[in-house]
């Protein structure tokens, strides 16, 4: 007994030196990161298309898709309409293009209910750009809305006159997938510069005494589905579009009083204070201090934006004092410096 309780209290006295003695901590830093898909700079006038009604061979199978899946007649198509409409707006207001046209009336059909059909011939795209003055189409490809429904008869009470008795509530529940899936077609370059499918379900729920009231609840989802379907055509033209986020760095808070003392500068936001400490502990005679300070020159570098001098303080702590650190951060600041020429190409169009 006596050797377990000194074993668990050695345990104890570990765990805890390895928590108290932890050399760094998290910075957040926003970036702007450059938008997943390019579009080239000569495209100023898209167009927009809607390509999802199917063809007459398979709509027997489009409508027995449609009976077991129990969508309505028109809410594929509703929806499809919706989503492209609110693409066209979005792409309008992002000041990329002198002009974005919603070309509606084409008679583009999809073999494929529910799955991306093979993409338009080159020669199908430069007709349809030809034809109505665009240089670049914005493909609505897929859209397909897939229900099902539960139902579940629980026992409750009842409040009636008599008092409360025993009864059966119903309840019922659906579950409907919106899938959206788009291409954008250059025919400049005859490239496909984007393929993107997307889906996002939506749940509906209703209870009453019988199954007809429960499911009553159910009736107005159509106006959820179109409203789910603009907003997949608006978050499509964000993909065009830089955006920020954050991400964390590790940086160094224990080594010398000035790595202390830095931290508390830190802390209140003050990093041009905390990396003047900081830039005198890069020639102290540890190795260790040393190279800690480097790295954290490195991250206050990169918060400034100056990625460059960044890389060659990162080079610096790990070349000259082997930080363990340091080497990942090169790479992470090397990939940031790709994304910003990406970037700076984008913001350039």
């Amino acid at each position: 007994m006596r050797t377990n309780s000194l074993l668990k209290n050695l345990f104890l006295v570990v765990a805890f030196a390895a928590t108290s003695c932890k050399s760094t901590e998290l910075v957040h830093i926003n970036v702007l990161k450059p938008a997943p898909v390019t579009i080239p700079a000569y495209v100023k006038n898209p167009g927009v298309v809607n390509r999802t009604t199917v063809v007459a061979q398979h709509k027997a199978v489009d409508v027995v898709d449609k009976i077991f899946s129990l969508e309505g007649a028109q809410l594929d198509k509703e929806g499809a309409q919706s989503s492209v409409t609110a693409l066209a707006g979005e792409l309008l207001r992002n000041n990329r293009f002198s002009n974005v046209k919603a070309l509606g009336e084409l008679d583009l059909t999809t073999n494929a209910p529910g799955l991306f059909s093979a993409p338009l011939s080159w020669e199908t795209v430069e007709k349809i750009c030809r034809e109505n003055h665009v240089d670049a189409l914005f493909s609505l490809e897929l859209f397909d809305t897939d229900s099902k429904v539960s139902y579940a008869a629980l026992p409750v009470s009842l409040n009636t006159p008599l008092g409360k008795v025993p009864g059966i509530e119903h309840q019922a529940s659906m579950l409907t997938t919106v899938k959206t899936g788009w291409r954008i077609y250059d025919p400049a370059s005859r490239n496909i510069l984007d393929e993107f499918p997307v889906a996002r379900d939506i749940t509906f729920s209703g209870r009453g005494i019988n199954p007809t009231v429960a499911a009553g609840a159910l009736i107005n989802r159509k106006e959820a589905v179109k409203e789910v379907s603009v907003q997949a055509g608006q978050n499509y033209a964000m993909r065009i579009i830089p955006y920020r986020t954050r991400v964390t760095r590790d940086y160094y808070v224990k080594g010398t009083d000035n790595f202390r003392t830095a931290r508390r500068r830190a802390q209140t936001g003050n990093w041009d204070g905390a990396a003047e400490l900081w830039k005198k502990e890069t020639t102290n005679p540890s190795r260790t201090v040393a190279g800690r300070a480097c790295y954290n020159m490195a991250i206050i570098c990169e918060i400034n934006g100056e990625l460059d001098l960044a890389i060659e303080w990162s080079k610096k702590a790990y070349e000259d004092y082997n930080n363990r650190l340091a080497l990942n951060y090169i790479r992470l600041l090397k990939n940031r410096q790709a994304g910003n020429e990406l970037l700076r190409e984008q913001q350039a169009n």
